[in-house]
């Protein structure tokens, strides 16, 4: 690389070399680097043959520079405008294909997230946990995802403070953990979980609220939400414990 960095310098004094136009100092630093570098030489011959020639062109000895055809510049700009035509006729043409392919992808997008399934239902699962000691509601809400499951999950009617913990279950009764919090009785918000088990492979989910463990079956196919019921709460809570659901379990 370094090599033909400096040829490159030198070469731009090759022409005025042969042309015998360069000074002292300047022509010994060309002399001295075509000592070592052949391709420099080999250019420099070709360059001096063309020098040697220089001298026959008299200027005087040619007329007037000839004039180009009539017509020409004429025909330079219908050429030119032919072509630009041509352009836009052929963008325009890819424009309406384009347009075609983003509209029919804009159609199919909008009609898989408007209609889900072709049903209109939502994949979401809501979950009812009933048979709860008197006071105490639970519910949950399982959401579809890439990496697994997500939960949200409301609890009410227990100690302040209280230590829940959340699983998924497969259907041979294997538990996979999804976290825990702590209830906090001024707080209706439910708690958002994940797990790594999808929901298609889910057959249950498990809260231990303390000591006591309550087990709620997932349905195969989504359901619709429930009316929501009297109590305290949020609305999306309250819909979780429509006593239309199946029964909980409660574990000891």
């Amino acid at each position: 690389m370094k090599k033909a960095e400096s040829c490159r310098r030198w070469r731009e004094s090759l022409g005025a070399y042969a042309l015998d136009r360069l000074d002292t100092g300047e022509r010994a630093g060309v002399e001295a680097h075509l000592e070592g570098c052949a391709a420099c030489r080999a250019e420099l011959a070709s360059l001096t043959s063309i020098a040697t020639l220089l001298p026959l062109a008299d200027p005087t000895r040619f007329d007037t520079a000839p004039a180009p055809p009539s017509g020409l510049g004429d025909r330079i700009a219908a050429a030119v405008a032919a072509e630009h035509k041509t352009t836009r006729r052929r963008r325009w043409r890819i424009g309406l294909t384009l347009g075609g392919a983003t509209a029919a992808v804009a159609a199919a997008l909008l009609a898989f997230v408007i209609l889900p399934g072709g049903g209109g239902e939502s994949p979401e699962q809501h979950v009812a946990f009933t048979s709860l000691p008197p006071g105490m509601k639970i519910g949950a809400t399982l959401k579809p995802h890439s990496f697994g499951t997500e939960i949200h999950v409301y609890v009410k009617g227990v100690r302040s403070g209280t230590l829940c913990r959340v699983s998924l279950r497969r259907p041979d009764g294997t538990a996979l953990s999804a976290g825990s919090f702590h209830y906090r009785w001024d707080e209706d918000d439910s708690a958002v979980l994940s797990s790594a088990l999808d929901l298609s492979n889910t057959a249950a989910i498990a809260i231990r609220v303390g000591h006591r463990t309550f087990v709620a079956p997932v349905e195969d196919t989504p359901a619709a939400d429930s009316s929501p019921s009297a109590g305290a709460g949020s609305a999306t809570a309250n819909a979780f414990l429509s006593p239309r659901l199946p029964r909980a379990e409660e574990k000891t």
